[in-house]
C-alpha cells in the first residue's frame, strides 16, 4: 500500500505517528505514513529519531524512496534498534536540518528566476546549494546576489498548487531542467509557486519550500565555475559575501 507521504501537503510538519508496515532485510523500515522527505531532486532525504513506546529511539540516517516514489525507506543508523510490523512510532524530523534545506531550495527556484537559463544539474546542501545551468553568458555573481536578495526582501508568497499528470504532460515548457524530470506517477504534480497567482515563479518539484521568500534569509552566490562551453555552476551559501551563516 503507498505511504502517506504527509510532507507533500504540510512543510512545516516535523512529528507525527505512524505504523510499521515493513523491515527490509538490510533494516530499511517502512511505515503507513511519514512526515520525512526521501532524498530526491537533488535534494537530501530527512533524518532524525522514531521514537517507541517506551521512550526509546532509533536514530535515522538520510530518508530514501525505494523501488518506486510511493515507497518511503526510512533507514536506521548502524547498531540501532529494530521496531516489530505493525508497531506505533512517533517520528520526529531532524527540524534545524530540514529548514536550512528548505531555505536553501527555495533560493534555489529564487537563482532559477534570477538566471532563466536551462537548469542542467542541482544538488541542494545545507550550507551550499549549486545549479548549473546551460548557458554561455558572463555574468557578475555580486548582480545577482543583489537580485536574489531583492526578491527575498520582497516576501513573496510561497505555495503549492497540484496538477494533474496529464496536464503537465500537455505543457512540457513549465519543466525548466533539462535533466531532472518532475517526479510523475503519483497522478499530481506540485507547482511551487512564488509571488501573488504565480508572478514571480511556477515551477513542478517535489521538494520542501519555505512559506515566504523572507524565510531564506541571507544568500549569496560565493562562486560561478565554468563547466563547458555553454554550462556554468553557481553555488550559493548562506550569510553576505565573504562570511559564513
Amino acid at each position: 500500500m503507498p505511504v502517506n507521504a504527509l510532507y507533500r501537503d504540510d512543510f512545516y510538519l516535523s512529528t507525527c505517528e505512524a505504523v510499521v508496515t515493513a523491515v527490509h532485510d538490510d533494516g530499511g523500515i517502512e511505515l503507513d505514513q511519514t512526515c520525512f522527505y526521501a532524498a530526491s531532486g537533488g535534494q537530501p532525504g530527512d533524518t532524525g529519531q522514531l521514537e517507541r513506546a517506551d521512550g526509546s529511539k532509533i536514530a535515522l540516517g538520510p530518508t530514501k524512496h525505494g523501488a518506486s516514489k510511493d515507497i518511503i525507506i526510512h533507514v536506521p543508523l548502524d547498531n540501532e534498534p529494530q521496531p516489530e510490523i505493525g508497531e506505533t512510532l512517533v517520528l520526529h524530523v531532524d527540524w534545524p536540518r530540514r529548514y536550512r534545506l528548505m531555505r536553501m531550495h527555495t533560493a534555489c527556484h529564487l537563482l532559477s528566476v534570477v538566471c532563466s537559463y536551462p537548469i542542467t544539474g542541482a544538488a541542494v546542501g545545507e550550507e551550499e546549494s549549486r545549479i548549473d545551468f546551460d548557458m554561455s553568458e558572463t555574468i557578475d555573481k555580486d548582480e545577482v546576489t543583489a537580485r536574489l536578495m531583492e526578491l527575498v526582501g520582497q516576501n513573496h508568497p510561497v505555495y503549492l498548487q497540484w496538477i494533474t499528470d496529464d496536464e503537465l504532460a500537455a505543457n512540457p515548457d513549465i519543466v525548466k531542467s533539462k535533466n531532472v524530470r518532475p517526479p510523475l506517477g503519483l497522478g499530481r504534480v506540485s507547482l511551487v509557486c512564488i509571488g501573488k497567482n504565480s508572478s514571480i515563479d511556477s515551477q513542478p518539484c517535489g521538494g520542501t519550500h519555505v512559506s515566504e521568500t523572507q524565510e531564506v534569509g541571507q544568500i549569496h552566490v560565493a562562486k560561478i565555475e565554468k563547466k563547458g562551453k555553454e554550462n556554468r555552476r553557481f553555488r550559493i551559501r548562506f550569510g553576505a559575501p565573504g562570511e559564513e551563516a
